[in-house]
Order: C-alpha cells, then sequence, then structure tokens
C-alpha cells in the first residue's frame, strides 16, 4: 500500500531539504571567490591580460591597466612573483599620491588570492581588495540569475505542493459528496468505484464507505418494504374489525351477543401480529454483553414449552449433551423457538421431529427436522421474507416467524437455511460461528 501518511511526509521533508541545500548552495556560489574571479567584470580576465602585457615587455600599460582597474572598480591588486617581490610598486606610489592629492578614504573591503602561471612558466600571485560597498553594489545589481534559481525552486515546490494537495482534497470532495448523496437516498457505489482502487488510506476509506453506503440503503430499503407489509398486514383484521363493527350496530342484542366472540377473535389476531412486527424491529437493537449458553438445557425448555402446546407431538435430540455457545441466549431461544413451532404445525404425530446439534471447527449447527409435506423447491429461497407464506398451505400465521428466526440468527453472525430431506420432510439448518471471546 502506498500510504499517504508516507507520501505527505516525504513531500514534506523533500521540500524543506530542496529548499535548504539551494538556499546553502546560493549563498555559498554567491559569495566565494571563485565565482566572484570569474563573474566580477574588474577581476574576469583581468590576470590574464595583465601578464599578456607584462611578459610581452609593455610595463607602462600594464601599469596603466592596473590602474585602471582601481579607478573604475576600486579594486587595489598586488602582484607578487615567485620570490615575493611586488611587480606593482609603482603602481602603489602613484596611486597613493593620487588619492592623498583627492582626499580619498580606504573602505572596508575583502581580500581574494589569485595564483596565475604565465607563458613562461613562472607563478603569480594576484592578491585583490575590493571595497566592500563595490561588491555589495556588484552582488545586487547580478543577482538575477540566483533569483531565477530561486523562482524556479518555488515553482517547482509549488507544483509538487498542488498535486499532493489535489490528490487529497478531491477525493475528500468525492467522498463529500457521497455523503450528501447518501443523506438524500440516491447513493450510487460507482461513484467511488474508481477511487475504492487507489491503494492508500483513501482507497480504503472509499471501500469502507461503499460497504457501509450499500449497508445503509438496504436497511433503508427493508424498512420501506417492512413498512409497506405492515401496512398491507394490518389492512386485513382492521377490516374485519370494521364490517363487524357495522354489523353488530344494526343488530339486535342476540345477534350482537353472537358477534363479539368474532370481534374478540380479531382483535387477538391484530394484538398477535403487532407483537411479531415489534419483535422483529426489536432485532435490529443493540444487544447485552454475550453470555455462555448451555444448548442442552436450552434445548430441554422449548421441548417442554411445545409439550404444553402438542402434547401429542414427540421431539428426539441427539448432539446437545454438555454442548454450549457463546452467544445472547434471548434472541437464540427466540429463533430455535420460531423453528420448532413451525415444524410443529407440519408434522404429523405419528413421526418424531429430529433436533441434531453437532460440533465443528468452524462452529456450531443445529438442525430441526419435521416430517411434514416440505416445501417446493421454488419457494425455499423466498423463506424468511417479511410476511412471506408458502401459497396453497392452509396453517394460520403471518409469515413472521421464519423472519425472526434468520434475523436472530444472523445478529450471532450466522446463517439459516431451509431445505427438503430426501426421504421426507422439511429442514431448517442453523448455523453459528465459532464464538470469539
Amino acid at each position: 500500500m502506498r500510504s499517504l501518511f508516507w507520501r505527505i511526509l516525504g513531500a514534506f521533508w523533500l521540500a524543506l531539504v530542496l529548499m535548504g541545500a539551494l538556499t546553502y548552495l546560493l549563498v555559498r556560489i554567491f559569495n566565494q571567490d571563485d565565482w566572484i574571479l570569474n563573474h566580477h567584470p574588474g577581476l574576469k580576465n583581468f590576470a590574464a591580460g595583465w601578464l599578456s602585457l607584462y611578459e610581452s615587455g609593455a610595463t607602462e600599460p600594464a601599469l596603466y591597466y592596473l590602474q585602471q582597474q582601481k579607478h573604475r572598480y576600486r579594486i587595489e591588486t598586488q602582484i607578487l612573483d615567485e620570490t615575493g617581490i611586488s611587480l606593482g610598486k609603482e603602481l602603489s606610489a602613484r596611486s597613493l599620491a593620487w588619492e592623498a592629492k583627492r582626499g580619498i578614504q580606504h573602505l572596508p573591503w575583502r581580500r581574494i588570492t589569485q595564483e596565475v602561471t604565465g607563458s613562461n612558466g613562472q607563478s603569480y600571485l594576484f592578491v585583490y581588495r575590493i571595497a566592500h560597498s563595490e561588491l555589495g553594489a556588484w552582488q545586487r545589481g547580478n543577482g538575477l540569475r540566483p533569483i531565477i534559481a530561486l523562482v524556479i525552486a518555488l515553482l517547482v515546490l509549488t507544483a509538487m505542493s498542488l498535486l499532493l494537495t489535489l490528490s487529497i482534497t478531491r477525493p475528500l470532495n468525492r467522498l463529500r459528496h457521497a455523503v450528501h448523496d447518501l443523506g438524500e437516498t440516491t447513493y450510487q457505489k460507482e461513484d467511488l468505484t474508481q477511487l475504492a482502487q487507489r491503494r492508500d488510506e483513501l482507497g480504503v476509506l472509499a471501500s469502507d464507505f461503499n460497504h457501509m453506503g450499500e449497508r445503509l440503503q438496504g436497511l433503508i430499503k427493508s424498512q420501506r418494504q417492512l413498512l409497506r407489509d405492515v401496512s398491507h398486514e394490518l389492512r386485513s383484521p382492521l377490516a374485519r374489525l370494521q364490517v363487524a363493527l357495522a354489523l353488530a350496530e344494526r343488530c339486535n342484542e342476540e345477534e350482537r351477543a353472537a358477534l363479539w366472540p368474532r370481534l374478540h377473535l380479531e382483535c387477538q389476531r391484530l394484538d398477535a401480529l403487532i407483537n411479531e412486527i415489534l419483535t422483529l424491529a426489536r432485532l435490529d437493537q443493540v444487544q447485552a454483553a454475550k453470555q455462555s449458553i448451555a444448548i442442552d438445557e436450552l434445548l430441554n425448555d422449548l421441548v417442554d414449552d411445545a409439550a404444553l402446546l402438542e402434547p401429542e407431538q414427540k421431539i428426539e435430540i441427539s448432539g446437545a449433551q454438555d454442548c454450549s455457545y457463546h452467544g445472547w441466549s434471548e434472541l437464540l431461544q427466540r429463533a430455535l423457538d420460531n423453528l420448532l413451532r413451525n415444524a410443529l404445525r407440519f408434522n404429523p404425530p405419528s413421526q418424531p421431529i429430529c433436533i441434531l446439534v453437532s460440533r465443528q471447527s468452524t462452529g456450531l449447527t443445529i438442525s430441526i427436522r419435521d416430517h411434514g409435506p416440505g416445501v417446493s423447491a421454488e419457494w425455499l429461497s423466498k423463506l424468511g421474507d417479511n410476511f412471506f407464506r408458502v401459497p396453497g398451505q392452509t396453517q394460520q400465521g403471518y409469515g413472521l416467524g421464519l423472519t425472526i428466526a434468520r434475523r436472530a440468527i444472523e445478529q450471532h453472525g450466522g446463517q439459516l437455511k431451509f431445505s427438503n430431506h430426501p426421504e421426507g420432510g422439511f429442514i431448517a439448518t442453523v448455523q453459528l460461528p465459532r464464538f470469539k471471546q
């Protein structure tokens, strides 16, 4: 992963190093002797020109050349041969007399030396003394190239900073628009697909945001569908109650008394439907801390409750001895109770309901099998949907029992699967993952 942290840190330190190095080089180059000797008009090629005059025997022109340098550029030059003898004594005497006559004062100066080899093989030492005022004026007037180099460096740093800034702000703007679309329920995950392919923190953030957006859109869609389904399911019992009440208003006392059991039954159905809807809605709420659940005790309690409702039914449990699971006891009990009640509706009394518990390294599996007619293969995938009832079945129900069971199992991170047994009957299989403490 190309970390955004290292990219920003690297750009920051590169900018510091580049600016520091450039500043150091400019200061060093602009003030070093070689730079001044090669670029100052009073020193550039001066030594070669003076030696050519001196070695050719033109003494007066050589002295005049020295004098011209001093008067024009305020540079005083002393030339020494290999023996240390000064070759410009006469010029020095003339210069001192000329300066005394005009009242010229000596200014603070900088000393620069240059060793040059003449055409005859002899070495000469040129000692220059340049007034600081002259040197400063020349540096200010000829500092264009260093300034250009500094401007170029600043432009490069600006371009790098701009690219780095755009690489951060543009993805953040796309994420901001995605957040806005998510709030307006017009979120499209394709808008962040390209951003999610980045191999840095912003790519990971976009990928996680896509998953979150899909989850939220799915929840919003399921809640809207649940609201529509609830409205549809509540309409029927309410309509029957309204019809019964209208009839009761027109009937005499004897006929009205005969309608009361019907009204009471419809009220019970409506109350049962509302309870199941509330149970389904509460499944998404945050649960208490997980705890260890004794599976054998839980199943035995469910069998005892089933014996009160259907005493003629037989239920066999196998594999649950000393079996435990770490989860939410109330949710798991509600899921298994709904699955067992569903099996009791369709199982013939002559055949037992089989509950098989098996433990694997990946988790726990609980299967509940009845010997009923089973379910057509075309409807198996729809079992567990809100308010879905298999067409043709005459058993009472609202289509929420399996939905509640599936949601409760999914809260544990597991899966609920439905299938028909090869030898007949229906199987509901609960697969619970291995718990993590």
